[in-house]
């Protein structure tokens, strides 16, 4: 599948192109991480000052969403074409873990979701010699723990698996590898506050962000995480099986 195939799919499917998150949900999210809200801001500092039209505009940009201020409501967009070059990069970044024989940390706030992406390319650079990082007995959390299951990290609480936005798994984690005297990662994939915080943090980090995800775009617009792929995070797993494909084919891992 070539680059403009994987586009015309991912807009099929609804990965790109027409979302399912509704325009309102995205302005909405753009005021509430200008506000400060802790849910929205996945862990990452500002480095500059940004202003709704500043957030607006990179989202626009770097996500595809509409470019008209008056469009408030209704249906939005994820550019097909910004997801596919995201992805290239992305896939770029694996490469070069895997060329380097790089330890990866793989983890994912959206476990309904994007789990099966996470586990398909953890286990193809653990096939290829990176040390996938682990956490074999779990680490406690918010009335739950952090568990790793398929070599990807999580929140289980009374359970379940937890859709999450929240930095802290990610502070817990790697606190408890140096706890641990395990080195940190030189990646992590990711997507979330998970990303955002091991960016944050100052490790090579590359994930999946939401058109209602604008703090994981300010980190990328800011140096921090690598890559932020633009893309519908929570479809029905097996859609995202071509993209997987792709990626791996791209980072010669397929």
């Amino acid at each position: 599948m070539n680059s403009q195939q994987l586009a015309d799919y991912l807009d099929s499917v609804r990965i790109t192109g027409h979302v399912a998150t509704p325009r309102e949900v995205n302005v909405r999210h753009i005021h509430r991480f200008i506000d400060g809200a802790e849910d929205l801001g996945f862990g990452v500092k500002w480095r500059r000052t940004w202003t709704y039209d500043d957030v607006f505009e990179l989202m626009h940009h770097r996500a595809g969403t509409s470019s008209d201020h008056e469009h408030l409501e209704g249906q939005d967009t994820i550019s097909a074409q910004l997801c596919v070059a995201a992805l290239d990069r992305f896939a770029d970044r694996i490469a070069a873990a895997v060329s380097a024989r790089q330890s990866i940390l793989f983890a994912t706030g959206h476990p309904a979701g994007l789990f099966p992406v996470h586990t398909a390319l953890a286990g193809a650079t653990a096939a290829a010699g990176c040390r996938i990082v682990e956490v074999p007995d779990g680490i406690p959390f918010d009335a739950g723990d952090i568990r790793q299951i398929g070599k990807v990290l999580m929140w289980h609480q009374h359970g379940s698996l937890m859709h999450t936005h929240s930095p802290a798994p990610m502070q817990l984690t790697l606190q408890q590898l140096e706890v641990d005297d395990v080195p940190a990662p030189d990646l992590v994939v990711a997507d979330h506050g998970w990303a955002g915080q091991a960016a944050e943090q100052g490790i090579d980090s590359i994930g999946f962000a939401d058109c209602n995800d604008p703090g994981l775009f300010v980190s990328e617009a800011q140096g921090q995480l690598q890559v932020a792929v633009p893309l519908d995070d929570n479809v029905s797993p097996g859609l995202y099986e071509p993209m997987i494909v792709y990626v791996l084919e791209r980072a010669g891992l397929n």
